[in-house]
This record gives C-alpha cells, structure tokens and sequence, in this order.
C-alpha cells in the first residue's frame, strides 16, 4: 500500500465532513464491506481522495450520484462492478463487491468467474449485456451496433447510458486502487 488510511481526528474539518458522509453512506449500502480499520479511518478507494481532496471530493461526488440516482438492477450493477474489478484485478473492489454480489443473490460460481475476469454462465439476459458492454468498453473496444440495440431492448436507453457511467466511474476506482496499491482487507480485521 502506497498511502496510509487517515484517521478522522487528523483530518481538517472540511475534509472531515466529506470522511464522515462517505462512512454514513458505506455504513447504509455496504454494511457487509469492512470499509473501516481500527482507528475509524476508510478503507479501500477512500485514503487516496482524501489525501488528495482536490481530485478525491469531485470524484466521490461522481461515484455518490452513481449511487443515488441508480435505477439498474442491483445484480446488474454488482456484474458490471466485478467485471471491472476482475479486468483491472482490483484488488479492494473484487473484495467489496463479491460480497456485495452475494448478498443481492449472484451465485458463488458467477461470482468466481467475473472476479476472475472470465464469463459466467448463469447470469439472466440483463446481467449477461451488462457483462458484455463492462468487458468490451474496459477493453478498449466501441460497443457495436448489435450490442447496443440489444442493450437499449433489455435496459433502455436511459439505463445504457447508466451502465456507460457506472463502469466509467468503477473503472475509476480500479485504477486509483491499483496505482495507489490498495490491498483487500486483512480477512483478521
């Protein structure tokens, strides 16, 4: 790990109000995630937005509207999230989101395979172009034609374009994890 978790009682005030927001949200959509160490301070893609809160806030003001204007699926999101994660290998992303998976109903065996960067078998049609269009666009392909009618039948235009975002915005997050280094949470915590 590349940079250190920061304790809240170390954190100026403005950035202390951003820490505590982010903690009451992961505390209310991902109670199952250890997003916490010992001293309080936030894990995983956290540290580094709040070391750097001139690039950090924006970007978790992004990711929260990803959240809370969300009109996917859970189980479509949670397979686009891992298809991401398994393609970039993000380490604190698969971890978060492989629970996150179980617990909205995603089989362990589907589980395994996105996090592996692989293609499962057991996802319904929506997950399964959810899947497709997460590992052709961090792949660094267009979504062709077929692809995106198909998309637009299954989601609707409004949720491609919610999908477009969501793996922009995880794919964000995979890369800060990975150039920051962020490790899974030690499975004692």
């Amino acid at each position: 790990m590349r940079i250190k978790p920061l304790p809240p009682d170390r954190l100026s005030p403005e950035v202390r109000y951003v820490h505590d927001e982010i903690a009451g949200l992961v505390g209310r959509s991902q109670s199952q995630v250890n997003m916490l160490d010992q001293a309080g301070a936030l894990l995983g893609p956290f540290p580094p937005m709040l070391h750097y809160p001139q690039f950090g806030i924006p970007a978790l003001s992004f990711l929260r509207t990803l959240d809370t204007q969300a009109t996917l699926a859970k189980t479509v999101r949670e397979v686009a999230i891992l298809t991401v994660g398994g393609a970039f290998g993000a380490r604190f992303e698969l971890y978060a989101h492989e629970i996150m998976a179980k617990a909205f109903g995603i089989s362990p065996t589907d589980i395994a395979a996105l996090a592996a960067g692989g293609h499962p078998y057991g996802l319904n049609d929506e997950e399964g172009i959810a899947h497709v269009i997460a590992c052709s666009l961090v792949s660094g392909h267009i979504i062709p034609d077929s692809t995106y009618k198909q998309a637009v039948e299954l989601l609707g235009q409004d949720g491609v374009a919610e999908l477009y975002f969501l793996i922009g915005g995880y794919s964000l997050i995979a890369i800060i994890l990975n150039g920051f280094d962020i490790p899974a949470p030690d499975k004692n915590e």
